[in-house]
């Protein structure tokens, strides 16, 4: 094969010490290899930034969901305590704290809001919500017992019209037996003051009280859920399953993936579909690869000739065609790999350079709460992409050099 390898390097290279050398088909493998090295340069960089933007909605959203979550379904007991001390011996779990939660409709004079209500303990909290840990010490503290104080989210807040110190009222359904049917509890707390997590769902719905002001308003004597934090939430199942055999059937375990499993669902799918589209572009570009090489079968004809009468199999001359147009496609891939690890990593000062350059904001801090745009590379996306680029541009080799090889000898020679 060792003539097989020189040809198509020369070949490749477009030398014009080989009889029938042709510029333009040399400048059309150059088209071919850029293609390709786009193509892969810029599915790399989108799966970095997806794949960052995830990550940026996930630790954020973390920071509010529990990581695991433990419901009582029984009457409270004594062995809540129990409970609490067999989950907080295992090794994954860093902290656990109890909180209440319930649905509220909140209102400020004539504007009406829904809300998620979580009664929180302060000393407690903090070791399972880095959210709630960042806040100020002093907001932190300003949820006391019986003072019938809450922290809302900025956007809750915003769209109540209220400011800290202000006083809204909440109303809580009470579906006990009241003779006159439902019967809502009202009551009034007073803005502490305000947070933002970051993640619009829970800064426009989520406030939080005091634990026992929360249990007061549900009129019970003691908490029922449990929020768990643990050393890797991407675990959190193995966690999850190792807890269920330390809890009875009078305690439920629900973990944070399957909480939100609607969005993270919803924004897998976003991601294949946005994989395969890219991956299209770089089919696009390995069909230049195509043309490429149909056109060397062409400019050659009279070299495969001589060469199928010295001896050549047509296998020979299919691996000519083949390595060559295999080469290409490498080089694109190869310089796509490096061209897309290039850009993610200087993202930053790209997009700084191109809003200085044209006059707008990516990322406008009116709305977004980001200073640059995330990225997360995986080396998994790196060979993944890698392999389908060197695939397809495999692929895109069959066709011509089939052709090259079932070319007649004599009728090359014929029209040479």
């Amino acid at each position: 094969m060792r003539f097989e390898w020189h040809l198509s390097w020369a070949y490749w290279r477009g030398r014009r010490a080989l009889r029938g050398g042709n510029g333009f088909i040399s400048f059309i493998a150059l088209l071919s290899v850029l293609g390709i090295a786009l193509g892969v340069a810029a599915l790399i960089t989108v799966l970095s930034v997806m794949n960052g933007f995830q990550k940026e909605v996930r630790n954020r959203m973390l920071s509010v969901v529990s990581h695991l979550e433990v419901r009582r379904i029984a009457p409270p007991s004594s062995d809540d305590a129990a409970m609490r001390a067999r989950i907080a011996t295992h090794a994954s779990v860093l902290g656990i704290a109890p909180y209440e939660p319930m649905q509220v409709l909140v209102m400020r004079e004539d504007i009406l809001r829904g809300a998620l209500v979580r009664g929180v303990d302060p000393a407690q909290e903090g070791e399972v919500s880095t959210m709630f840990a960042a806040l100020p010490e002093l907001l932190r503290r300003s949820l006391e017992p019986g003072r019938w104080r809450v922290l809302l989210g900025r956007e809750l807040a915003r769209s109540l019209g209220v400011i800290p110190g202000d006083r809204i009222v909440f109303m809580a359904p009470d579906l006990g037996d009241q003779g006159a049917g439902f019967m809502p509890r009202l009551r009034q707390f007073e803005v502490a003051g305000l947070f933002e997590s970051g993640h619009f769902e829970y800064d426009s719905t989520l406030a939080l009280i005091h634990i026992e002001d929360a249990l007061r308003l549900n009129r019970q004597d003691a908490p029922t859920h449990w929020r768990i934090l643990t050393a890797d939430p991407m675990q959190v199942r193995q966690t999850a399953a190792a807890l269920a055999g330390r809890l009875d059937e009078r305690y439920q375990l629900r973990d944070w993936s399957q909480e939100n499993r609607v969005w993270f669902e919803a924004v897998q799918v976003e991601k294949r579909m946005m994989f395969i589209i890219l991956t299209l572009i770089v089919a696009v570009a390995s069909f230049n690869l195509v043309s490429m090489l149909v056109m060397t079968v062409v400019d050659k004809r009279s070299d495969i000739a001589i060469l199928r009468s010295m001896g050549a199999s047509r296998a020979s001359i299919m691996r000519i065609f083949m390595f060559q147009g295999f080469a290409s496609g490498s080089l694109g891939t190869l310089l796509g790999l490096g061209l897309g690890v290039a850009i993610v990593a200087s993202l930053d000062a790209v997009l700084r350079q191109l809003e200085k350059l044209f006059g707008f904001e990516v990322l406008p801090k009116g709305v977004y709460l980001l200073q640059r745009i995330p990225t997360d590379m995986h080396a998994a996306d790196l060979v993944q992409v890698g392999l389908i680029a060197l695939v397809l541009a495999f692929l895109a080799t069959l066709y011509p050099s089939w052709r090259a090889a079932r070319s007649r000898p004599a009728d090359a020679l014929r029209h040479a």
